[in-house]
């Protein structure tokens, strides 16, 4: 990578969307813990400080050494960044009068300033702040105000440091792009060459210097993430990648078949391996969400380190693990912000499985993994499978798992899923599927009184996983799947759907 963007994370539930502002501008970008900057900075052309829901005059506020950074590299403070910017180099932050929240509007636009090219007054941006800029850094000069907001954006003469109190990284922010094009591009001179093709290119060369000719174990899924990194793998080192198909008994209804038959014809060498027993009897009895992960993740390392002793001498597990999975699991590569919950492809192997892990996907978003896909030439109906959770059902029911709750919901996922193609709505949505919930209700079947389970479906419309919103599907699609699903599998009196957004309730119900 030759034109990488650093962005410091100050605990912002924005910095994320700021990668993805940047990436999309074909940019690379990393997210790094403001309080654990890299020790080589030679590889960073810009930086990019992020906002924070912490106080610039606060006793514990976020407080990182920019001495090899300010001055001397291409720099922009957004929210508490250009606060953090102006109250440490002369300038005077105080609290708001009021509350700066919402959609606001340029009044005012310094002319011929090449970071504010393309914005002029009225331009929509979207303030998050209470606290405001009352006074300038040392040597800065305003660029940009709105009704409320005096210094909305100002430069720092002499240097290429800039700051700005809204965000540019919110769809809200009309112009936000172009306004970070404007300072990655003109001002910070980096080249738009971070490309799906580019990134392959890349990624296949480090993965031949970092593993050679050692043999490497990938579990496959079936889904995006893993046939996108066995790919990867596959076009590094051939035949020393030798893919693995666990059958947890907590797939989709004949799944397990389904996707041993998919990867038949992609020349990867694959081995189907059937554990559902294991699995079921080690989450007998087992409700709490967080343990049910954590055991489906204990076994599925066990279940391979057994199976790495039948590959003579492998050295590698391969994973999916993609971007959100991390930031949702260790806080933004371990900033400041809070763990959701934990995924059971993040966070080493023990210390007696003797694999060492290699994650090709590690840095990307779901979207950017297809488009990856993509230019390796895959096949439309993998790249547009949607997103199915690592631990499968086992999340999908609550409550306790046994194997006739795991039939009720694969029969009842099946009507939902193959409802959705055949009305024409599956490529509309992001990630659909179906729960079991752990509560009956009272029904009536014919002439006799019914106390069953009730099921809950939920379909979500997302770029990339860190925020959904529910799909609104036609209420005749929901009546027909609700008929189908009542009178086809036994054990299930109701049907409700799902029509909560992310946040506040995350995709999956555990």
């Amino acid at each position: 990578m030759h034109n990488n963007v650093l962005i410091l994370d100050f605990g912002s539930q924005y910095t994320q969307l700021i990668a993805r502002r940047v990436r999309e501008l074909n940019i690379y970008s990393e997210i790094k813990p403001y309080n654990k900057l890299p020790e080589d900075l030679s590889e960073y052309k810009a930086v990019i400080l992020s906002g924070s829901p912490s106080s610039v005059r606060g006793e514990n506020a976020p407080h990182p050494d920019l001495s090899e950074i300010k001055g001397k590299k291409p720099l922009l403070g957004i929210c508490y960044g250009a606060q953090y910017l102006s109250h440490f180099n002369g300038g005077n932050v105080a609290p708001s009068a009021t509350r700066e929240y919402g959609r606001a509007n340029l009044s005012f636009v310094k002319e011929g300033e090449a970071f504010l090219e393309g914005l002029g007054e009225g331009s929509q941006v979207w303030m998050s702040h209470s606290d405001t800029i009352k006074e300038l850094p040392d040597g800065a000069v305003r660029l940009a105000s709105t009704h409320d907001v005096e210094n909305a954006a100002y430069k720092i003469e002499g240097e290429n440091t800039y700051g700005i109190q809204f965000h540019p990284e919110v769809y809200h922010t009309t112009d936000g792009s172009k306004l970070l094009e404007n300072f990655l591009v003109n001002i910070a001179g980096l080249k738009q060459d971070w490309t799906p093709d580019a990134f392959v290119e890349t990624t296949v060369e480090e993965l031949k210097k970092e593993i050679g000719d050692e043999k490497v174990i990938l579990g496959l899924s079936g889904g995006v993430d893993s046939s996108v990194a066995a790919m990867l793998l596959h076009k590094a080192i051939g035949s020393h990648l030798h893919c693995i198909f666990v059958n947890n008994g907590l797939l989709r209804k004949n799944e397990f078949e389904s996707v041993l038959d998919q990867y038949e014809h992609m020349g990867l060498n694959v081995k189907g391996v059937d554990a559902s027993a294991r699995f079921l009897e080690a989450l007998k009895g087992e409700s709490d969400p967080e343990k049910k992960r954590k055991i489906i993740g204990r076994v599925f390392i066990e279940v391979f380190d057994d199976e790495s002793h039948k590959v003579e001498n492998a050295k590698w597990l391969a994973q999916g693990t993609i971007y959100p999975d991390r930031i949702e699991s260790v806080s933004a590569s371990g900033g400041p912000s809070a763990v959701i919950k934990s995924h059971h492809n993040v966070g080493g192997l023990p210390d007696y499985m003797k694999l060492k892990i290699v994650e090709p996907l590690k840095m990307l978003f779901k979207d950017e993994v297809r488009r990856v896909g993509a230019s390796m030439g895959m096949e439309d109906f993998i790249l547009g499978r949607h997103p199915f959770p690592g631990p499968g059902l086992g999340i999908r029911i609550l409550g306790d798992i046994t194997a006739e709750k795991v039939a009720i919901l694969q029969e009842v996922d099946a009507i939902f899923i193959d409802g959705l193609k055949k009305w024409g709505l599956y490529d509309k949505v992001w990630q659909a599927g179906a729960m079991l919930l752990p509560v009956n209700s009272v029904g009536v079947m014919g002439d006799e009184r019914t106390y069953e389970k009730c099921v809950a479906l939920r379909a979500v419309e997302s770029t990339d996983g860190m925020t959904a919103d529910w799909v609104n599907l036609p209420y005749e699609f929901l009546q027909k799947t609700s008929n189908d699903i009542i009178n086809k599998v036994k054990g299930v009196n109701r049907v409700v759907y799902d029509i909560s957004s992310k946040p506040p309730a995350t995709i999956e119900w555990e």
